[in-house]
């Protein structure tokens, strides 16, 4: 399944999309949540209501019709890993890790599959990592690599802007990836019924129709049942929960000379069986200042 967050007629809810049509579950069962990380943590009797309100004969909303967002809209947590591809390694000069590297994306930096991103006032330093990302789909600690994909609900696209110059501040680099706006993901969560293996699966990324970013993600360093284990061995995973596996080679800024977004640059990032996001990039809005 494909399960979505989308706006319509002024409501915001959650869906399942079906080839060019979004079904409605709460026009299908008024009885499930209207929310992604609610409907995740209800567990496997909402999910089989789910696939019951899918088979049900009842008009559908065509997706043209709709505005999708993120489809968390408001994660938990949003994790990510950094230098988990080896080409990645190689151009930001590093040595490769020998356990993951992790820092947090704030979640406020989340936004929807095709909204914009904004070039911050503070930096012109502005670039893009195309990302497979998965979302935790119940509350869980102590996950077995073996037993992993148990817990996660499905897979998703996301889009680890950074603010290179803010990044390297500190050894965290959690302040330079988590201005708003710096987390475009979607364009749904595909569950892994349909992903099947997700450590096979072709990502690339273009900017204003160049191929910047083209790899597999059976070159993941740290592959995702590995990330579940680790993480959950240190603290509980919670239902709509999403980890961002890292990015290959191909960054702005690692190219000679770099090759940074600017305004009216429009990101694309296609992830094999998942589908593609597509951000332009904007300056910061005046109406961002909020005192």
């Amino acid at each position: 399944m494909k399960l979505a967050t989308f706006t319509h007629a002024g409501a915001t809810r959650v869906g399942v999309v079906v080839d060019e049509e979004v079904v409605d579950l709460r026009a299908a069962d008024p009885t499930l949540p209207a929310e992604m990380c609610g409907l995740l943590g209800a567990g496997a009797e909402a999910l089989a209501a789910v696939e019951a309100a899918v088979g049900k004969a009842f008009p559908r909303i065509p997706l043209d019709d709709v505005h999708l967002e993120a489809p968390v809209l408001r994660p938990p947590k949003v994790i990510a890993v950094g230098l988990n591809y080896a080409d990645h390694v190689a151009e930001s000069g590093r040595e490769a890790p020998e356990h993951p590297v992790l820092f947090n994306k704030q979640s406020t930096c989340i936004t929807g599959p095709w909204d914009p991103i904004h070039l911050p006032r503070a930096s012109q330093v502005l670039d893009y990592e195309g990302e497979l990302a998965f979302v935790i789909g119940r509350r869980c600690r102590h996950v077995p690599k073996q037993r992993a994909a148990e817990v996660i609900a499905g897979y998703t696209v996301m889009n680890d802007v950074s603010v290179r110059d803010w990044q390297l501040r500190t050894p965290t680099m959690m302040i330079g990836k988590s201005f708003d706006t710096h987390g475009p993901s979607g364009p749904w969560i595909v569950t892994g019924d349909e992903v099947g293996d997700p450590h096979s699966l072709g990502l690339r990324t273009w900017v204003d129709g160049e191929l910047r970013q083209d790899s597999n993600t059976k070159e993941l360093i740290f592959d995702c049942f590995e990330l579940v284990e680790h993480l959950s061995t240190a603290f509980t995973l919670e239902p709509g929960d999403i980890v961002s596996t890292g990015t290959p080679g191909g960054v702005g800024i690692a190219k000679k000379p770099p090759q940074l977004l600017k305004v009216g640059d429009i990101v694309r990032i296609e992830i094999e069986r998942i589908g593609q996001i597509e951000n332009p990039v904007i300056d910061e809005p005046e109406d961002t200042v909020r005192i």
